[in-house]
């Protein structure tokens, strides 16, 4: 349903194994957040480095496309109750733009 903005922080070379780590942060009634790192690896030089992150809003839908409840998350690390915590102020951010 929507990304927030994306800017690289670092370039992907020509060759470097990108890879994606994805957790979902919050759950709402019918959408999901979803933080994703972006890491590129240049495995030669045995370099890696954190490129891009973004938050992505993800809707359910049913076999007929039309949105549907999904079960609540419970976060359990320091980090996942601090995203969390944080989800619903970037959710009304987004609704803002």
């Amino acid at each position: 349903a929507s990304v927030d903005s994306v800017s690289f922080k670092e370039s992907i070379g020509l060759g470097d194994v990108v890879t994606l780590e994805a957790r979902v942060t919050r759950s709402f009634k019918t959408s999901m957040e979803v933080h994703i790192d972006v890491w590129c690896e240049n495995i030669p030089k045995g370099k890696r480095i954190k490129c891009n992150e973004a938050y992505f809003t993800f809707v359910a839908v049913d076999e007929n496309g039309r949105p549907t409840t999904i079960p609540a998350i419970y976060p359990e690390t320091e980090l996942e109750k601090l995203l969390y915590k944080e989800a619903p102020k970037r959710a009304e951010r987004r609704r803002e733009r």
